[in-house]
């Protein structure tokens, strides 16, 4: 990507000054910080247009925003392409592409498209081609490789190049560090949010991002679905657990605003999830929809004060989830087909007008009984302004067809449309168009940019000073005696052994991760009587299966929580537990530094609101 060195430098080198100044900024005014302007513009760029003038401009027809180009003086603007926009008035820039743009070009600005394996499809190409796909989602499986991914978004820019339109796609991912690491390959491996959480510094949050950020921007990905900002109100849910910063709302905002300021300076929309609130279930919406028994008062209060201060800073990105409040909509429709969740909480009372992009429509969560064509036309309706898809539609499946047929014979719906198209091209002017052309493209070596030194320096530093500990047993670990290891990790057995080479190890498996696998626990019973010490690493329940088969067999017990740190708490009040939250090598680093006492758990216990 052309000057992401620079930008990255000049970045890295701006984190001295930004950060002194984030503790007194972000804990003194948590609801009026200034890390962002308007949808957090980056600098130089205008000021966002008001909700009133996007919505006013969206009831224009196809010939009256043409029709009208010279009276509103936008007809004097050279659209011909997206990159000659650059100094245009926003307002006019924004107006000229949309005079260019036919139904099926305004509609496709609404659609994210994801494709299967390493390639993109030539299918996915004709979406780019044909009706100027508004964004590509890069899953899991599409990214095991990080030169693949540059491959593949090069590629993807290239095709929206030529393309009559040549309006560039988002690129966007879920990188929020920890747990959740859509793009593998060489990327770095994270302490994770209940890492910052654990150590509260706005700084971590801003840091993490910011190198998580500069890793994106080297292969072209633009969007960052992060960062996660539910709740750990529940910190037995399997899908939340440590994507959470926090059980506490206030810690959990200025956190996030932190985050987003950094993942900003990166090049890199930020995308604040699940709205409205994910931590209050441990279901997942992957293949249920999970229904939240709470009322408007509890949700404003507690689930919405992180969005609340994330729509005063201006994040330009929320997503919406696949979550059913019945007490506050009336029914389980889920949050992101809601106009009163979405409509007049986010865009009235909190008055946002950043981009609203669905969770996959293709979850079990988001299903609608008139199928997934009803589903995208509820979507839209209720003021989502990007409709994320994990697999690439037909060009003319339902949902296209449908939607097509209700912006050329429905005003109202074809207004809703064009606003959100308006708001889409808004954040493409904010944040594509001053990378120019080649600036979208992936950086010529992109794995150069993966895992700096000043990044794993970093990255080890927060790992250490988010490290917690509690429970009965006196740290550090006293020398002497047979030691036994047992741990599911490859990363944290190795570092066992480095810290303790004259140890026993025992592997077990990490799957299936509500029971132990009956033949692992009863060798691994056999291999306690040897031992005078034992060191499990906790990280579900099937780990906390060994720990308290080593409890009932009498050994002195060290836990080594990995992840979630709630399967671990049983064991408090026998043993000591040493909390990390990821499996990355820099956490398993710091657990041991801890239990050998070569530093102090300082880290605070994040699942407990206001700690």
């Amino acid at each position: 990507m052309a000057d992401s060195a620079r930008r990255r430098s000049l970045a890295v080198a701006a984190t001295i000054a930004v950060t002194a100044a984030f503790a007194a900024i972000l804990v003194t005014a948590p609801f009026s910080c200034s890390l962002a302007h308007s949808e957090a513009a980056p600098p130089g760029t205008a000021p966002a247009l008001a909700g009133s003038t996007l919505s006013a401009a969206a009831t224009a027809s196809d010939g009256a925003a043409a029709s009208d180009a010279g009276a509103t003086g936008y007809g004097a603007v050279d659209a011909s392409s997206f990159w000659r926009l650059a100094g245009a008035d926003e307002h006019d820039a924004i107006e000229a592409l949309m005079a260019r743009m036919g139904p099926e070009e305004r509609l496709g600005q609404l659609f994210m498209l994801s494709y299967s394996g390493e390639e993109p499809t030539p299918l996915l190409y004709s979406w780019i081609r044909k009706r100027g796909l508004g964004g590509v989602k890069i899953f899991g499986w599409n990214a095991e490789d990080t030169a693949k991914v540059a491959s593949a978004v090069n590629h993807i820019q290239k095709a929206a190049e030529g393309a009559a339109l040549d309006v560039p796609p988002f690129v966007a991912t879920d990188q929020e560090g920890g747990w959740i690491r859509h793009v593998r390959g060489a990327t770095s491996v994270t302490p994770g949010n209940m890492a910052i959480g654990a150590s509260a510094w706005p700084s971590d949050a801003y840091r993490s991002a910011l190198y998580i950020g500069a890793e994106l921007s080297a292969l072209g990905i633009t969007m960052n679905f992060a960062p996660n900002v539910d709740l750990a109100t529940r910190p037995e849910s399997t899908i939340v657990g440590p994507r959470a910063f926090s059980a506490d709302p206030t810690e959990t905002g200025i956190l996030a605003a932190a985050w987003a300021r950094g993942m900003a300076d990166s090049g890199v929309v930020a995308t604040a999830k699940h709205y409205p609130g994910h931590g209050d279930t441990a279901l997942d919406s992957h293949g249920i929809l999970p229904v939240i028994d709470i009322d408007e008062e509890t949700l404003w209060n507690r689930e919405l004060v992180p969005y609340r201060m994330l729509a005063a800073e201006g994040i330009p990105g929320i997503m919406s989830g696949h979550l059913a409040f019945p007490k506050i909509v009336g029914s389980k429709q889920p949050a992101s087909l809601s106009t009163h969740l979405i409509q007049d909480l986010l865009r009235e009372r909190m008055g946002y007008d950043g981009l609203v992009i669905t969770d996959d429509l293709m979850m079990s969560g988001a299903a609608s009984s008139g199928g997934l064509s009803e589903t995208c036309e509820l979507a839209i309706r209720a003021g989502n302004d990007i409709l994320m898809f994990s697999r690439t539609l037909g060009l003319e499946d339902e949902p296209w067809t449908r939607l097509i047929r209700l912006y050329r014979s429905d005003p109202g719906f074809r207004a809703r449309v064009d606003e959100s198209a308006r708001r889409v091209l808004r954040a493409k002017l904010r944040w594509l168009l001053p990378l120019g052309a080649e600036g979208v493209l992936p950086d010529a070596v992109p794995d150069a940019a993966m895992r700096s030194p000043e990044s794993r320096e970093f990255f080890t530093e927060q790992a250490m000073r988010s490290a917690t500990a509690f429970g009965t047993a006196t740290l550090p670990m006293p020398e002497g005696g047979g030691i036994l290891v047992a741990g599911p990790f490859a990363d944290f057995m190795a570092e066992a052994q480095a810290r303790l080479p004259d140890s026993e190890a025992f592997r077990f498996s990490y799957l299936p991760a509500e029971n132990a696998v009956a033949d692992e626990l009863e060798a691994f019973r056999l291999r306690l009587s040897k031992a005078d010490t034992v060191i499990v690493c906790v990280a579900n329940p099937a780990g906390a299966a060994f720990a308290k088969a080593a409890r009932e067999a009498g050994k002195k017990l060290y836990i080594v929580s990995a992840l979630n740190p709630s399967y671990a708490l049983e064991f408090s009040d026998y043993g000591a537990v040493v909390a990390v939250y990821s499996y990355a090598r820099e956490s398993f680093k710091a657990a041991f530094a801890v239990l050998s006492g070569d530093i102090e758990a300082v880290g605070r216990f994040p699942l407990q609101a206001g700690s």
